[in-house]
């Protein structure tokens, strides 16, 4: 059984109760579908954990930010955040990092981060049939952090949701699962005070993590993905 991830950002507790989770259903094989870095305070730690996994990565536009040694076109506090984690990451975990594909295609599954269109930074706010490429028959993306299972008879969309941020207004960790064809989508409950004393620890405001406990952007706002 393999577990989907996506969207992780340096959230190591939730990370942690995500694989105990999945390890506890069966999962043997694990992937990322990008943004392992971001927002919070442990990126290092979670890719480590990942290493160990054995679990491939997907370039997120956050990781990409460290590959590149860019910064967030869109956010003041993105960027303050990326900064600080350049600053800790270890040459080898930014090494990892640097490795991970641009997408993963096996047999008529496709795996991104963003879509098909821009596998790192598409924003699939509405889903539809014409979203997956004819050739694919599950499309998995992450990105919006919304937790999404769409069914177009024989094709089918899934966002695994958020490990490390969900934004769909349940502040509990998210990933998907895959077994002989069929996904499932899961929830879990972690620690989310550990993860706030660790943005504390490294200097950050409440407002860069009290939104994890509201299952929201920072700043509130709670997103949907539209299936029409």
């Amino acid at each position: 059984m393999l577990a989907i991830l996506s969207d992780i950002h340096g959230n190591l507790p939730a990370l942690q109760a995500v694989i105990a989770d999945a390890t506890a259903r069966g999962c043997t094989q694990f992937i990322s579908l990008g943004d392992v870095a971001g927002y919070y305070a442990q990126p290092g730690e979670c890719i480590d954990l990942l290493r160990e996994l054995g679990a491939p990565n997907v370039l997120g536009n956050h990781d990409s930010y460290i590959t590149l040694d860019q910064n967030c076109p869109r956010s003041r506090v993105v960027t303050q955040i990326i900064n600080y984690q350049k600053a800790i990451l270890r040459a080898d975990q930014v090494d990892w990092l640097k490795g991970s594909h641009d997408f993963i295609r096996a047999d008529d599954c496709l795996f991104v981060h963003g879509g098909p269109e821009d596998p790192r930074d598409q924003y699939l706010y509405t889903i539809s049939r014409d979203k997956i490429p004819p050739d694919v028959r599950l499309l998995f993306s992450g990105h919006t952090h919304v937790q999404v299972l769409a069914d177009f008879g024989e094709q089918r969309y899934c966002n695994p949701g958020s490990t490390g941020q969900p934004r769909d207004g349940d502040n509990r960790a998210a990933y998907a699962t895959l077994d002989a064809g069929q996904v499932m989508l899961h929830r879990v409950s972690y620690d989310i005070d550990r993860t706030a004393a660790a943005m504390k620890a490294a200097g950050f405001e409440p407002f860069c993590y009290e939104n994890l406990y509201q299952g929201a952007q920072i700043g509130g706002r709670v997103d949907s993905v539209k299936i029409i």
